[in-house]
């Protein structure tokens, strides 16, 4: 198992995507954007997504170069398309358009459709509150396409892992909730079929409804689903994402979970932005969510656990560790990129160590 270091991970996952057909500008973002990815622990949004980013930019899936067009516009709320142009590039763009209206109005709303893949839900998240002391919400759903979970006592895919981030900001340590909706989000179950792992149990049924740990199961032909959120209480987490379905794709004016998918797989996005100094005040809303933080922290605690975690904690570890260890790739998943390297001629970097 690789490890690369950050910097020239950033350099070797923007170079594959400006050689397999992104722009300068597109890669530039993307990129790095993948890589952060990989430093907080979401392997599933990581560079892993480079070669099918780049088939898709192949087959026309992903457009480069496409601007965002606003589609409808009030004080309120903003509509855009964004023609299946770069996700993160798509989103970014209407995450700085919000921030600019938040600013004015104290709130904003924006949504996002015909998007291909924005990536980690929490980025933007810790944009608005790290950059501009901003508090968010924001959903995503697969634009009618990418079916992975099944409702509860069903054994076929209705909805998909539709996830739902919120940020806070807290000082140098925001507080950041990023989660499918599902046991697992579909990219780390492709992580461990490229790496050619079983999953952990409890993350999906089999096309017959039975637990399985074989991430193959996920793609078969008929396909077997992973699991709602909640555990015995599953019909919490597929009613959060029959919502954000909604709310993703309805009021953006895109596309819900269907039978028959007529657009690529990608996202219609929701997201809501909130400046606290425009309701109970800055003083006031800094205090409450520090006191609370705290006295979370303070619980006293079982044997053996050293200390008290909350949203954006496990990432701030994770990537406090890598950026002294590097990057650790599965060697499936780092031949993959390797192979399209050589394809596309982009000088492969040497790992840091190799496990």
């Amino acid at each position: 198992m690789p490890s690369i270091s950050i910097e020239h991970l950033q350099d070797f996952a923007t170079q594959l995507l400006a050689a397999g057909g992104a722009s300068v500008a597109e890669a530039a973002v993307v990129g790095p954007s993948l890589v952060q990815s990989d430093l907080f622990g979401y392997a599933s949004h990581g560079v892993m997504r480079i070669p099918f980013y780049l088939q898709m930019l192949k087959d026309g899936d992903i457009r480069s170069e496409v601007e965002l067009e606003t589609i409808a516009d009030s004080p309120a709320g903003l509509a855009t398309d964004a023609h299946w142009g770069f996700g993160r590039v798509q989103c970014g763009r209407l995450l700085n358009e919000l921030t600019k209206r938040c600013a004015q109005n104290g709130s904003a709303i924006g949504t996002v459709r015909n998007c291909s893949h924005i990536g980690r839900l929490g980025e933007y998240c810790e944009i608005a509150a790290n950059d501009y002391g901003l508090v968010t919400i924001a959903m995503v759903n697969t634009h009618g396409a990418a079916r992975r979970v099944a409702p509860p006592g069903g054994i076929r895919p209705r909805l998909g892992t539709n996830p739902l981030a919120m940020g806070v900001p807290n000082g140098d340590e925001a507080l950041v909730l990023d989660f499918s909706t599902s046991a697992t989000a579909e990219g780390k179950v492709r992580v461990k079929q490229i790496a050619g792992e079983q999953v952990p149990s409890g993350w999906l049924l089999d096309a017959t409804g039975q637990p399985t740990q074989d991430p193959n199961t996920l793609y078969g032909d008929p396909p077997g689903t992973i699991l709602p959120m909640g555990g015995d209480q599953a019909y919490k987490g597929f009613g959060l994402s029959l919502m954000i379905d909604i709310f993703s794709g309805a009021i953006s004016g895109g596309l819900c979970a269907r039978e028959t998918p007529i657009t690529p797989k990608g996202n219609c996005v929701f997201m809501m932005l909130i400046d606290p100094n425009r309701f109970g005040g800055t003083e006031l809303f800094t205090r409450e969510v520090s006191e609370l933080t705290g006295f979370v922290r303070s619980c006293p605690r079982r044997s053996g656990v050293e200390r008290i975690l909350l949203p954006g904690d496990p990432e701030r570890l994770i990537a406090n560790e890598r950026s002294e260890s590097g990057i650790p790739l599965d060697t499936a998943n780092w031949e993959k990129l390797t192979d399209l390297a050589e394809a596309l001629d982009v000088d492969i970097p040497e790992p840091i160590s190799s496990n």
